[in-house]
């Protein structure tokens, strides 16, 4: 059976958000629709669209924000135009930054920047390591929370001694705020706080949010603009986000409102996560709501256990699994959000006793 049709069958799903199939969410959106009396936008030209555009923006403490089709384009271009304009084509990003990870060069390729890895690969950055570089940069992007090392912040002061650094040396910060909500009760301060003293921030509007795709870019009305002709240069122009923008604004609220009672669940889980010390956990507490489990099994292995608990007892118990540092070992990505909300604590512990039997019964690692 292919991975979709395991997921929707089982009862008790760990991962993420319910999963809406496409009926039942197109029906959603148009219900809403209808009680919005919403038209369609034209090339980003509506009400809709431009109202919640300044919703997120106001939110943010931002002077505006413009939608984007992908945050893969709206990162690159924000960076591109941000070093030009500080006569510098030198960005630093961290070594697990997703432009480094998922965007198959696109920054390199595309010509839009140069790149410069600053910071060790498994804590997130201090003030120290962007002050160690010699060399003028046009512009920082950094992720909050960093979502390759297990949804790991920079401390508080950290994060404020960096903007410091960049402010003084009149560096563009931009942020790459794919789970900046998932970070306001990480950090237990509001996404504002978090995104005072950046130039520039992306946020997704799928990822947490849960919407069909698409993200904001957020800062002047000047720069705003600017990235928003390069997206048209770019083949980002299509005529009606609304389909994006609707998906999106219909369960903004709830899901911002939800944040905090998400990151009470990780906390739940590190607990439950305890009784089984062969799972080991990272971060080590917990600063947003996902964190990574290494597991002492290979990446296929791990796999074929989730897929046999998927068809033997209807659990789901993560999605993508990546290849350890260590020869057979696996680490696995959870994001906690409706449906850990929902299940029961004895559900939750039924599951993990039987996921942490499976990976003991695979017998020692074999390199």
């Amino acid at each position: 059976m292919p991975e979709p049709d395991l997921q929707r069958h089982c009862h008790t799903v760990f991962p993420g958000h319910r999963q809406q199939r496409p009926a039942e969410l197109f029906a959603a959106m148009a219900a809403w629709c209808e009680r919005h009396d919403v038209d369609h936008d034209v090339y980003g030209n509506g009400a809709l669209i431009q109202d919640f555009e300044q919703k997120v923006a106001a939110l943010l403490g931002f002077e505006a924000a413009v939608f984007c089709i992908s945050g893969t384009m709206a990162q690159v271009t924000a960076l591109r135009l941000a070093s030009q304009d500080r006569h510098s084509r030198l960005v630093a990003l961290h070594p697990t930054s997703h432009i480094f990870v998922h965007e198959r060069a696109n920054y390199q390729l595309l010509d839009h920047f140069q790149a410069l890895a600053v910071g060790e690969r498994h804590r997130p950055w201090l003030a120290a390591d962007l002050e160690a570089v010699p060399d003028r940069l046009g512009a920082v992007g950094l992720e909050i929370p960093m979502r390759e090392i297990g949804g790991q912040l920079s401390a508080w002061d950290e994060l404020e001694a960096i903007k410091r650094h960049c402010r003084t040396r009149g560096i563009h910060l931009h942020m790459d705020g794919a789970r900046l909500w998932e970070a306001a009760a990480g950090y237990g301060r509001g996404v504002a706080a978090i995104a005072a003293g950046f130039d520039s921030v992306y946020v997704s509007l799928y990822k947490g949010i849960g919407g069909l795709g698409g993200a904001m870019l957020l800062g002047t009305r000047a720069f705003v603009e600017r990235c928003a002709e390069w997206f048209r240069r770019q083949g980002g122009n299509v005529i009606h986000r609304s389909p994006y923008i609707v998906a999106a604004a219909m369960r903004f609220d709830e899901r911002l409102a939800a944040m905090p009672a998400y990151f009470d669940r990780t906390r739940f889980l590190y607990d439950a996560l305890r009784a089984h010390p062969q799972i080991r956990v990272n971060p080590a507490a917990p600063q947003a709501n996902m964190l990574h489990l290494h597991l002492p099994v290979a990446r296929e292995r791990a796999l074929g256990i989730r897929d046999a608990l998927a068809r033997e007892h209807g659990i789901w118990m993560f999605n993508r699994a990546m290849h350890g540092a260590l020869p057979a070992t696996s680490v696995v990505e959870l994001y906690v959000g409706d449906n850990l909300l929902s299940l029961s604590d004895d559900a939750v512990y039924a599951a993990l006793r039987l996921f942490a039997s499976a990976i003991a019964d695979s017998g020692p690692a074999e390199c």
